[in-house]
């Protein structure tokens, strides 16, 4: 029977109070997290290090102060007069956005990878995997041309074997993770100007999430993130990892630590910083952003050795409406005195793509294995295994689809 819309309203109106308890209890409860935010970005440097604890994570320490200077307001670098360049006020239609971008991303190269896959299901009797990864080289150059293009790999019955600690699925999610890495690290290897190119990584640098795995899936995830990091720290070739949605706690327990507050996981630091009033009761702004902090979330980190001390982050907003982008970088990026610089090829990247890094976008529209790919493969694979006399069955609905098709 279908599900009845009166019923439902009943219990809405019956559990109000749960509903508003809760919202009440969250909004106090950001809003003291938003005073303490304002309260200690409003410290020289030097105290907010010493506000933080030595021996235990701190979830973020910061690698500068956003107090004063720049136009900074309550820990928010302003885009427009700050970090915007030679712009004389806030652009009013999109051809003047359109020239900052040229001015900015000419002749510097962004580079993107992205992956996509057709996992082994029930449909067919023998383990088999389909690992399709693309990249998109855009030089922004009026004599050189952008570059698409995509790897494919198999994941055979060896591959994908019985193994209790790792699920198939994710020996297929490890493999592919690793095929994308190693084409960045390829190509940062391989670029002629380093100080010109900027590579995207879809995701965080810090793989918090495979902390959920077991240590073989652990160890893969870190192994990988620590081969890029190390290539862009040796060819300090700027590396960005873009979250778009990000749900990190790096800020909020910081602020936990520092001010006191009540520990949360209700509060995220893209929530914190949405919500966040600067002066004239505006909130963050186009292209704004938070000072740059070093990760010090622990947990996996303590698995990455010398790098675990080594990845910044800022959150920076990317569209008018939306909560803030998390971009995570290797500390070096910090440290050469170019932070403003890199991020505006972030944010050229961003009006490209309109309020997602065009990069990024493109590779993942290069990378991605759609439903004819899937049948495809089938019909070859099956072409393959009768010639080589390999028994391969396919269920009888994946029989009857093949033959609509």
């Amino acid at each position: 029977m279908p599900v009845s819309s009166g019923q439902i309203k009943t219990l809405l109106d019956q559990k109000r109070h749960a509903f508003s308890s809760f919202s009440r209890a969250k909004f106090e409860l950001l809003h003291a997290y938003n005073h303490a935010w304002i309260e200690f970005a409003a410290l020289a440097l030097d105290r907010q290090l010493a506000q933080l604890p030595v021996t235990e994570p701190a979830g973020a320490r910061p690698l500068e102060t956003a107090s004063s200077g720049q136009a900074a307001d309550k820990g928010i670098v302003p885009f427009f007069f700050a970090e915007s360049g030679p712009v004389g006020d806030r652009w009013t239609n999109r051809e003047q956005s359109a020239q900052w971008v040229q001015t900015v991303l000419e002749d510097i190269t962004t580079f993107a990878v992205d992956g996509s896959q057709i996992s082994p299901g029930k449909d067919i009797s023998i383990p088999i995997a389909l690992l399709q990864i693309g990249w998109f080289e855009n030089p922004h150059s009026a004599t050189r041309s952008y570059k698409k293009d995509v790897r494919v790999d198999l994941m055979t019955p060896s591959d994908l074997g019985p193994n209790p600690a790792q699920p198939v699925e994710r020996r297929v999610n490890i493999r592919r993770f690793q095929m994308e890495v190693a084409r960045l690290v390829e190509y940062i290897n391989d670029c002629p100007e380093p100080e010109r190119t900027l590579v995207f990584f879809d995701g965080a640098l810090v793989v918090t999430f495979a902390e959920a795995f077991d240590q073989e899936s652990q160890t893969a995830y870190v192994q990988s993130m620590l081969s890029l990091l190390e290539a862009s720290d040796r060819r300090r070739v700027p590396l960005v990892g873009y979250v778009d949605t990000s749900y990190a706690h790096d800020l909020t327990t910081m602020l936990h630590h520092a001010c006191g507050l009540e520990a949360t996981e209700g509060i995220h630091d893209a929530q914190l910083l949405a919500y966040l009033k600067t002066g004239a009761n505006r909130t963050m702004g186009w292209g704004d952003r938070t000072a740059v902090f070093q990760c010090d979330r622990g947990g996996i980190l303590d698995q990455y050795g010398p790098y675990g001390d080594q990845i910044a982050f800022c959150y920076l907003k990317t569209t008018r409406d939306g909560y803030p982008a998390r971009l995570e970088m290797p500390r070096w990026m910090w440290e050469s005195g170019q932070m403003t610089q890199y991020l505006n090829w972030v944010r050229g990247e961003v009006i490209i793509g309109g309020g997602y890094p065009y990069s990024i976008e493109t590779a993942d529209q290069t990378a991605v294995l759609q439903g004819q790919d899937k049948h495809l493969f089938l019909r070859v694979l099956q072409d393959w295994a009768e010639r080589e006399e390999i028994n391969l069955r396919l269920s009888r609905k994946m029989v009857s689809k093949q033959r609509r098709r």
